[in-house]
């Protein structure tokens, strides 16, 4: 195995969540096992093992399903984001199964359930996602149509190629999908012939579709390369840039968003007010 693998004992499951349309979050493992260089969750992950070796320490929490079951007894109904701050379906997840049992926790006990991962292993689960489908969407992160283009910064993630054909196979199978076409770097997938790929495979596929740029971080400037694609992201036209998206978005009839609403009141404002300076 390419990375290790420590168990750890929580005392929460559900965390109150800062993300459009989310009430809670829910991480059954803390750090990622496919080690993409532009991510953004060891800012917001707390053991420091894992931050200090991210791509290689994963840590499973071990009474997550206990502390959920508990919880959701208790706490308001509401939305749960399953893997904000991890993917829910890197590698480990076939063998602890934590986001299989907690989907069917939530589910039962009449919260909703909204996931997002990059890794095809989702399809496992497709039983259970049609039988609370009516609870259920499920996000593929799609960076590219081309399984060598973002390689370097997604070396151990699905490939896009079978990133699309799960993302097909749950949408014919009458499961809500949606499509998150980010991060968005310049000079690698901000091609508007690239995105015009996805856009056709979210119509094609029913899916809303979020576009979200490159979100400069701080650690982006400790390493020389992401320094680079940093400071080219901070230079970037981002507003015609997604001018040009909505256009070919409205021309195709897919509803595609900004990665990040805007507060309620701002949403008749003018497009950058939907773009995160």
């Amino acid at each position: 195995m390419r990375f290790r693998v420590v168990e750890i004992e929580v005392r929460q499951a559900l965390t109150k969540s800062g993300l459009p349309d989310l009430d809670y979050a829910l991480n059954p493992y803390l750090g990622c096992g496919h080690g993409c260089l532009y991510c953004y969750a060891k800012i917001y992950t707390r053991l420091s093992e894992v931050v200090a070796n991210w791509g290689k320490i994963i840590a499973v929490k071990k009474n997550l399903l206990d502390i959920l079951t508990n919880e959701v007894e208790r706490l308001k109904r509401g939305t749960v984001g399953i893997g904000t701050i991890t993917d829910p379906y890197q590698p480990i997840e076939a063998i602890y199964r934590l986001t299989r049992s907690s989907i069917d926790i939530l589910a039962r006990n009449g919260f909703k359930v909204s996931i997002q991962t990059k890794n095809s292993l989702v399809v496992r689960d497709i039983d259970i996602l049609k039988k609370y489908r009516d609870a259920v969407d499920v996000g593929l992160t799609i960076t590219s149509a081309d399984d060598s283009m973002m390689h370097t910064f997604e070396p151990y993630s699905s490939p896009p190629s079978a990133r699309i054909k799960a993302l097909k196979k749950l949408s014919e199978s009458g499961i809500r999908t949606w499509i998150f076409y980010g991060p968005v770097i310049p000079g690698y997938n901000d091609d508007i012939e690239e995105v015009a790929k996805i856009i056709k495979l979210a119509r094609e596929t029913k899916s809303l579709l979020y576009i979200d740029k490159l979100r400069v971080k701080r650690f982006m400037w400790l390493d020389p390369f992401l320094k680079s694609i940093a400071s080219r992201s901070i230079k970037y036209d981002w507003y015609r840039f997604y001018s040009s998206v909505y256009s070919l978005c409205r021309d195709m009839e897919v509803v595609c968003r900004s990665g990040f609403e805007p507060d309620k009141e701002q949403h008749n404002k003018r497009l950058d007010n939907y773009l995160v300076k």
